[in-house]
Formats: C-alpha cells, structure tokens, sequence
C-alpha cells in the first residue's frame, strides 16, 4: 500500500515493529490480519538488521583503526613491564 513508499528513519521502523509485536501478542486480532502484521514485522525486521549489521560494520572499521594508531605505545609498554 501507501504507508510502504514512506521512509521510515531507523527508530520508526523500530518503534513499528513493537508496535506489531505487541499486536500480535496482545490483542485478539483475526488470522488474516496477524498473517499480514507477521509479514510486515519480518521485512522491518529484516531491514532493521541489515541496518544495524551495517552500523557494527563502522564500529568494527573504527576499532580496527584506532588500534592500528594505538599499537606502537601499547607494544612498548608490554614489553617494559
């Protein structure tokens, strides 16, 4: 439908899949509707994912580099103690 063009920002879609799990955790909703919160859910989900693997990904590329920076002193003071 409509609501799938819109961009959803990173917490939105967060705050939408809770908002679906809740549903279907919570309220008595019929099978069809559920069946189509649960596929909704997944694709959120499966973004949010995708998203957060690619965030770890900068951390990651960050921490490999701060520790190339920092390799030289932390060598040195291994080797005096």
């Amino acid at each position: 439908g409509d609501n799938m063009t819109k961009k959803l920002t990173f917490e939105e879609k967060l705050a939408r899949l809770e908002e679906i799990i809740s549903k279907l955790d919570g309220e008595e909703i019929n099978l069809d509707d559920s069946a189509k919160l649960f596929e909704e859910g997944v694709d959120l989900s499966k973004e949010l994912t995708a998203k957060l693997s690619e965030v770890k990904f900068k951390v990651e590329t960050l921490k490999a580099k701060g520790k190339e920076l920092t390799l030289e002193p932390f060598d040195t003071d291994g080797k005096d103690a």
